[in-house]
């Protein structure tokens, strides 16, 4: 199974990619387009697009991920309620299976990783989100879906 996890942000979106075999994940890319641009239409547009191009059509062997994003007592909020709205968007138009993975600190994860890489601000700022998209991935993967036997 392929897995594409998505970390939606209020201005960039940050996507990976990653499968259930090898359990390998990888940023691919960020988008950067508002939630507020077009009434959200662009950025629907904006990750549609960036699935199709890392996915293909929906199947029966890709799903999304998609970042969740809880309070810290583990209860979804508004924000929760946000995306959760925005993931029925994406599957009206294109009927992925989408999975929800709890998204506390992947952001932090992300800052951390990228603490001593000698990349500049802007350039951090122009991964973090899909790092971060990358550690909701392995979280999910590592949570959910199950190891294949070993020999």
């Amino acid at each position: 199974m392929r897995y594409l996890a998505i970390d939606l942000g209020n201005k960039r979106t940050g996507f990976a990619l990653g499968d259930s075999i090898t359990r390998v994940v990888t940023p691919v890319a960020v988008v950067e387009v508002g939630k507020s641009e077009n009434s959200g239409k662009s950025l629907v547009r904006a990750v549609i697009a960036t699935i199709a191009a890392h996915l293909g059509p929906p199947s029966a062997g890709v799903a999304l991920v998609i970042g969740l994003p809880l309070n810290m007592d583990g209860s979804e909020g508004p924000a929760s309620k946000g995306v959760r709205a925005f993931a029925s968007e994406i599957t009206a138009i294109a009927p992925y299976t989408v999975h929800f993975q709890d998204e506390r600190l992947t952001t932090v994860e992300a800052d951390w990783s990228m603490a001593r890489s000698g990349l500049s601000r802007g350039q951090k700022k122009a991964r973090r989100d899909a790092l971060a998209a990358a550690a909701i991935l392995r979280d999910f993967l590592a949570t959910s879906v199950a190891h294949p036997a070993s020999d």
